[in-house]
């Protein structure tokens, strides 16, 4: 085992350097163009060196999956690089264009990368709902083989609130497969914390039912501690204050031993009597953090831990083995051209040598060599092969509201067995109130072990266990995100694809955007329903009524903002979207994540099945699945009327989701008044606007395709005005004009809202019948009497 430990020195000392190096080089050697400082973290690399020099050269198996804390990216970079999964090249492009990024991506870097970080606390969380993924998908799927979702986190990532909303959920409760690594170097980014926490958070993780241990103490203190009258000195180490502990890194042996003695009793230094400056000193920073002994004891005692979730916290220093080690401004601190000098000659590298490997035949490099093979994963993930429809086949009432049939059509098709297996549905305590409860009726709500009803509910059959498909959830929209996207990952982490379905409060998504962005990024694909939506929620109040989560939908890559009217064109594009989702190798990367926006509001179905008469339902649901369709057409209207429509002013009403029925009858009133008003409902403003972008897009990279048309303009082929009309912020559909070249007017809510009755917050948003036509007047009005009428109003 001891040389175990000195092979392990020597690759952890190679690791430190290579990721010193790659951010020296990239500060201080890559040309910079554009002045910008580059940055890096070689103190915050430092101080998991060890842990993960450990983890990935001697405790690791080839199915455990790691998330990296962000600022320790260059550490994980070098180990790819000495396991032989990265290219040389790469070691100097890190922060560069088509480069190592900044924080791990699993997406964007080369080499596995098992978990994308950057927001803190959100790396620490990922691994957490892997863990409740992997044991959903064992209970439904068959046991994998057996993986430890491993999260390596700052000390300072703790204050994140959501990492708590994560460890005190019921559905993270248990978890054997989970291991966090708290790197307790006890510095932020700012300053050395000044106190030091560590028993709060162990109540609080103790609390959540998790095991917790510590690695604090080196071989050296260990040693020290079993020697006669130590106990003085080992209770000093422990009570301490942290800065003054800290302080002790950068000051030569003498004034460092003087300054760790500063109030401490005279036993503690009678205890060092005899003792050398240099031995003192390496005695007292010898922490746990940095001694594999330590840290490979704790982590196996860990694996006998088999009924919940396990933490280590790792005493570490900032810095460590560096020149800058515990500086408290050393967090964007970086070695000079000496110093780097320096750490290249004490590993006997040269300019010609610096970037290189272990020799393969070398002792060392057969090390990196079997690691990698250990290391390397062969499964592939089991897709999902049944057939998915087109449309759940539903027959909707006269009368429906958003909500009500998107809960009917998911357990209208939850009845195929072949498909429901593969639907897992959570939500954060509304699952109920979002219209989720016939589903759970017909597949359970899922627990490891079976749990006994006591109480009978003839409307929800509450039923819990192994079997079940609906993941409830505590209060916690950041936790709802969270399992999305670990859901939305189950074939990479998991080994089985998936079909994840969540709901929230629409106004809650926002609570929730954060881990949102962070399942995007990551490239999960699922869907989630955010309902009830708008003012239209008008009884609610303010603090209930969403308005800009629509522009979310829109603007997030990836995202596709989807906000039907109607039930069937809300039934073609769930089954759209379920399809989608359940593809292994979706064609449509740009696709990730379906956003619903839904509502309560009954709407009457009856013009939509006059549109698909007219239009007819291939044609329709091509439309619809495009992103929007004519729901009327204007000079029909006037013909119906016996109006003449040939010299009759024209305008576009283009509406999104509930407000279709103030819209209709604007464009009954306008049509009373030989107005041509034609009836746009944009159904999914995302593929409206992403396919006038990649249009616009394809006409700057290729001049002479400037002619080509996108879909809104073969829809809306007039150049005539257009009023937009939607229960969001107007900013959301306000681009519709510059996509069109015409006048726009958008209307929409641009305030906050509050409790009223639906007539009421339309009118004073503008959304009503009366303003509609106004509005409708007045851009028609502009058009006739203006020559400059293509600028938004």
């Amino acid at each position: 085992m001891a040389k175990d430990y000195a092979d392990l020195e020597q690759i952890q000392r190679r690791v430190l350097w290579l990721a010193t190096r790659m951010i020296d080089y990239a500060n201080n050697e890559r040309p910079n163009v554009d002045g910008i400082k580059v940055g890096g973290h070689q103190a915050s690399s430092a101080s998991l060196v060890t842990v993960m020099t450990a983890l990935w050269f001697k405790y690791l198996k080839a199915e455990d999956q790691v998330s990296v804390k962000p600022h320790a990216s260059p550490i994980l970079h070098a180990i790819n690089y000495l396991l032989g999964n990265l290219d040389k090249d790469y070691l100097t492009k890190l922060r560069s264009f088509g480069g190592l990024q900044s924080y791990p991506s699993r997406t964007k870097d080369p080499g596995r990368i098992d978990f994308s970080t950057g927001s803190v606390g959100l790396g620490a969380a990922a691994p957490l709902f892997s863990g409740v993924t992997r044991r959903y998908v064992d209970s439904h799927f068959g046991a994998r083989p057996k993986s430890k979702f491993i999260a390596l986190i700052g000390d300072a990532e703790l204050d994140e609130g959501n990492i708590w909303e994560a460890v005190a959920d019921p559905a993270t409760t248990n978890l054997e497969n989970v291991l966090w690594i708290v790197d307790f170097n006890r510095q932020s980014l700012d300053r050395v914390i000044p106190g030091v926490r560590i028993h709060q958070w162990r109540q609080q993780f103790e609390a959540a039912g998790w095991h917790v241990a510590e690695v604090k103490y080196g071989q050296k203190l260990k040693s020290a501690f079993a020697q006669p009258n130590s106990a003085p000195f080992q209770e000093w180490l422990d009570q301490i204050p942290n800065e003054q502990y800290q302080s002790i890194f950068g000051l030569e042996p003498a004034a460092a031993r003087a300054r760790f003695l500063d109030g401490a009793s005279e036993s503690v230094a009678e205890f060092f009597v005899g003792k050398s400056d240099e031995e003192v000193i390496g005695i007292v920073t010898d922490l746990g953090g940095h001694d594999f002994a330590a840290l490979l004891e704790e982590l196996n005692n860990c694996e006998k831990v088999t009924d919940r979730p396990s933490v280590i916290f790792a005493y570490t220093v900032k810095g460590w083995g560096l020149p800058l080690a515990g500086n408290p401004r050393n967090h964007s601190a970086a070695l000079n051209s000496t110093q780097i000098a320096e750490f290249r000659n004490e590993l006997a590298l040269d300019l010609e040598t610096e970037w290189n490997r272990f020799e393969s035949n070398s002792e060392l490099g057969k090390i990196c060599e079997i690691r990698q093979n250990e290391l390397r994963i062969s499964s592939q993930a089991a897709a999902i092969t049944c057939n998915i429809p087109k449309t759940s086949e539903l027959q909707f009432k006269a009368s429906n509201s958003t909500q009500e049939a998107f809960g009917r059509i998911l357990t209208t098709l939850s009845r195929d067995r072949e498909l429901a297996k593969y639907i897992v549905t959570t939500a954060p305590d509304v699952a109920t109130s979002t219209n989720l409860g016939g589903f759970i009726n017909r597949v359970g709500v899922y627990s490891p072990s079976e749990k006994r009803a006591w109480n009978v509910d003839p409307v929800l059959k509450w039923a819990e266990g192994p079997t079940g498909q609906h993941i409830e959830l505590g209060i916690s929209e950041m936790n709802l995100f969270m399992l999305l996207g670990a859901l939305g990952l189950s074939d990479v982490h998991s080994g089985q694809k998936l079909i994840p379905i969540g709901t929230v409060y629409d106004p809650f998504v926002l609570r929730g955007l954060d881990s949102l962005i962070h399942g995007v990024y990551s490239d999960s694909r699922f869907i989630v329903a955010g309902t009830p939506s708008g003012v239209t929620l008008s009884p609610e109040g303010g603090a209930h009524q969403s308005s800009i989560t629509a522009s979310v939908g829109i603007e997030l890559p990836g995202m596709v903002l989807i906000e039907p009217s109607y039930a069937t064109a809300l039934d073609w594009l769930l089954c759209n979207a379920i399809s989608n989702v359940a593809a292994t190798n979706s064609m449509n990367k740009k696709e990730l994540v379906y956003y619903f926006r839904l509502s309560t509001r009954a709407v009457v179905q009856e013009p939509f099945e006059k549109a698909r008469v007219r239009i007819g339902d291939e044609n329709l649901r091509n439309q619809v699945l495009n992103g929007a369709y004519q729901l009327i057409d204007g000079k029909v209207a006037l013909q119906e009327l016996g109006i003449e429509s040939e010299f009759a002013p024209e305008i576009n009403l283009v509406s999104t989701g509930v407000v279709i029925p103030e819209v209709l009858l604007a464009a009954q009133q306008l049509a009373s008044r030989g107005i041509i008003a034609n009836v746009i409902d944009v159904v999914s403003p995302s593929r409206v606007f992403q396919n006038w972008q990649e249009s616009a897009k394809s006409a700057i990279q290729n001049i002479n395709h400037l002619q080509g048309t996108n879909f809104i303009e073969t829809l809306i082929s007039n150049k005539n005005p257009i009023v937009s009309i939607h229960d969001a912020s107007s900013h959301a559909m306000s681009w519709i004009g510059s996509a069109l070249g015409v006048y726009q007017i958008a209307l929409g809510v641009d305030a906050f809202g509050q409790s009223g009755t639906i007539p009421d917050l339309y009118r004073i948003n503008n959304l009503d019948t009366e303003s509609i036509v106004k509005a409708a007047t007045f851009a028609i009005t502009k058009k006739k009497f203006s020559n400059n009428w293509s600028h938004n109003d």
